[in-house]
Parts: C-alpha cells; structure tokens; sequence
C-alpha cells in the first residue's frame, strides 16, 4: 500500500482523514486494513502475525471480534510467536521448512527465556568519521502536531543525548510514527517548531540529506525495496554508499569491514549468499548491521523485532545492546512488544489524552 501510495499519490482505503498513509504507524494500518477486509464479508481470512504493531488495548479488541467472527468465518493464522496464538483456533500444525507437520494437534513447546546468544567478537571500527558530534543531538522544545482537528502531539519536550539508549512506547495512535517522521527528515510538519538536530535547528537551511546522512534506520517494510539479486556482504556495503543495493565495485577496506560484520552475526559462510535466499532472522541482522555499520550519531530502530520467533527477535535484541554498550552512538527502539532483555536506559511512553494529544513520561529503568 506504501508503494502504491508512492507511485500513485492514491490508495483504496479510507482512513477518515485527509493525511498521507504514510503519517500512519503500522498498527493503524493494519487496523485499518482488518476493517477494510471484514466489510468486504470473506468466507475466510488469512492473517499473518496478526497481532504485530499493535497495543495490549487493541489486542483485546481485536480478539473480542475475532471470537464472534470466528462462528460464521474461517480464520487462518500464520503465526511466529506461540504467546500470539488466538485461544479458539482448534486445528494446528507447525511449518518446517518446506513441510507441515503436527496436523490438527501440534501443540508448541513451552517457552524458553534466558537463552541469550553471545556475539563475541567486537563491534566493528565505524566506516565514516563524522565533524564534531555535540552531546544533545535531538532536542523537542514544546512540540505540536495536528492533523486537521485531531491533535497527534501536545507540549513534547524530549532530549537525546550522545550514546543514550532509548525505547520509545504508546499505543497505536499515539504519535510515535509522527515523533520518528520529525526527526528524519520526512515529516514538514516539524519546520516551524522549536526542533534542534544536530546541534542546528530545523528549519534553518540544512537539506534532509544533511540530517539522514548522521541517522541509521531500519524498519521492516525497508526490506521490501532490495529485490535485486544483492549479495548479503554487498547488502552491508550499501549502508556506506547510502544506496538501494551495491552498484559500484567495492574497495578492499569496504570487504574487509563486511567481512568483519559477518563475523561478528556468524554469518560468515554467507557473505556471497543471495539477501533474498537468507531466513528472515537472518535479513533483520544484517539490516541492522547496514543501518549501524557508519555508526552514525543516531541510530532509530523501528519495530524490528516485527514478525520473527522468539530466537531469532533474542538475537537481535542482543545485537542491539551489543551496539549501545560497545559505541557511542544514540539507539531509539521503537516497539508494542517488551521485549525481555533489552535494558534501554530510558523510555519514553507517550499516553493519548482524552483530546487525542499525547503526555509524555520518563523512565530511567537503569537508575
């Protein structure tokens, strides 16, 4: 839908409101995309990790009317966590590779929590250098953000400093896709306000290349633009050249950094593997690897963990803390799902009032 969005300036779902389906965070529009299907009346529905990218309240929700659809409609659900499994499905089985085993009675096994893979080896030296870094590096003084009579953003204050690690929370709705959207760049609705990245105040001449060129971000949907046949020692090379994919011949130092990269993910034996051909824990690594392999001043991860089992979404999870403890680059973790292990320094929760706007609260679970 984004691309079509892109492509067209036109997507066929109503939302209500006259914004751009990218403003959206991914749990409004995948609500939006449930309502859409339910008013088309399906004799059945597909989901595929139904529960991704939205909040405990819309969970419940949305349980709720499953429950009742589930009487007069055939639900099927693909899913990768066991703890996402709807309560009434009857009939399960379990995909290995390539066949389906355990049908109707599979049951999954138990959870197992500590189990933390160890990345050993040392983060790799940055591939860039940067000019002087100051020690805020983003600063909202008093910020607000309306779309039409809806208030998305009311009176944010909120500081990053050099090598703070960050998880930012809320609920659908609640502005965190907007906060995101005004640092990187892709959101005008930030010029005219009191918003400081850099060191320099938005607004006041710099290029959205001048901001994206000091930010490494992934989201999942990121993925879907690399459908050539990229090498996965290439995929991390891009992340220097700023490029979809590797079209120039890399340098020896370039290699050597990727290869150092795979070392670290212990994906060595795959570095002249396909992207395309590797897991989808596998790809979420590595993208991460390409977003942090500047290590850029600010690092903004968005619900990465979207989608994966619980050992592949540990794994990232360690790599991530990994990246915080041993740099001095800034991490902003956006999520709906705690994820156990990840020890942010701080959080930022932001709770929808009863006008639509958002307070913000901060934590300091290390303190």
């Amino acid at each position: 839908m984004l691309d079509e969005e892109a492509r067209h300036d036109h997507v066929d779902l109503d939302l209500g409101e006259d914004r751009k389906l990218a403003t959206y965070s991914s749990g409004e529009r995948r609500k939006a995309l449930l309502d859409h299907l339910l008013e088309s009346s399906p004799d059945f529905l597909v989901f595929d990790n139904l529960f991704d990218n939205l909040d405990q309240a819309s969970r419940i929700r949305l349980l709720q009317e499953l429950q009742t659809l589930s009487k007069s409609v055939i639900l099927v659900q693909l899913l990768s966590r066991p703890e996402d499994l709807l309560p009434f499905i009857r009939q399960r089985a379990y995909l290995d590779v390539s066949d389906l085993v355990g049908y109707p009675d599979y049951r999954p096994p138990a959870a197992i929590s500590g189990q933390e893979r160890i990345f050993s080896n040392a983060l790799p030296a940055p591939a860039v250098s940067y000019d002087a870094t100051p020690k805020v590096l983003v600063e909202f003084r008093d910020v607000h953000l309306s779309y039409g009579n809806r208030c998305i953003l009311n009176g944010i204050d909120w500081n990053i400093e050099k090598g703070s690690f960050w998880e930012l929370r809320g609920p659908n709705g609640s502005g965190k896709t907007s906060l995101i959207s005004m640092i990187n760049g892709d959101n005008p609705k930030a010029y005219g306000q009191e918003i400081y990245l850099f060191g320099r105040r938005k607004g006041s001449g710099e290029s959205v290349w001048d901001i994206k060129q000091r930010i490494g971000y992934f989201t999942p949907a990121l993925t879907d633009r690399f459908r050539g046949n990229h090498r996965a020692s290439h995929m991390l090379i891009s992340g220097i050249t700023d490029s979809v994919g590797l079209y120039v011949r890399p340098t020896d130092r370039q290699l050597q950094l990727a290869n150092q990269w795979l070392a670290l993910l212990g994906m060595e034996t795959e570095k002249d593997a396909l992207f395309r051909s590797l897991t989808e824990g596998q790809q979420r690594l590595l993208m991460c690897a390409r977003a942090m392999i500047k290590h850029p001043p600010l690092l903004i991860l968005d619900e990465p963990t979207g989608g994966l089992d619980e050992a592949s979404a540990q794994l990232l999870i360690s790599l991530v803390r990994k990246m915080a403890q041993e740099s001095e680059t800034a991490i902003v973790f956006v999520s709906h799902r705690a994820e156990p292990g990840l020890q942010a320094d701080h959080v930022l929760e932001l709770i929808p009032g009863a006008s639509g706007a958002a307070r913000v609260i901060h934590h300091n679970p290390s303190a």
